[in-house]
């Protein structure tokens, strides 16, 4: 049976310098529900994606409560292409984004600037172990 939350590796093919993410890709509904919530760190090079069953602006839409550090939250549509990019401050109520998404990159606030709206984006699952 097929891991439903594989991790892997997201890549920015827009700019191929940038720093390669660590993620996890969350496709179940319990994984989605918590994300990072109550998550004590995240390390730089990791990142939580969250793929939501269509495009959508409010399916797409994210709290930052109970969260204990700000994040990057990049949304990205159904080419994987960047759609919207932004800082969200922790226990921020709500954020959405500006055109209609279908997955949610989390990621270390650090990260904000390696993503750009029109940037392209290829997520490739490893092995699992």
């Amino acid at each position: 049976m097929a891991n439903r939350n594989p991790t892997g590796i997201l890549f920015n093919r827009s700019r191929p310098d940038a720093t390669r993410l660590n993620v996890r890709l969350c496709r179940s509904f319990l994984c989605r529900l918590r994300g990072l919530m109550f998550a004590k760190t995240l390390p730089p090079d990791r990142g939580l994606l969250l793929a939501q069953g269509r495009m959508s602006r409010t399916d797409a839409a994210v709290h930052m409560l109970w969260m204990r550090f700000d994040l990057a939250i990049v949304w990205l549509d159904d080419d994987w292409t960047v759609v919207d990019a932004r800082h969200a401050r922790r226990w921020q109520p709500f954020l959405m984004p500006a055109k209609p998404a279908r997955y949610i990159l989390e990621t270390h606030v650090e990260n904000l600037g390696r993503f750009a709206v029109g940037d392209e984006l290829r997520f490739e699952e490893t092995p699992a172990t």
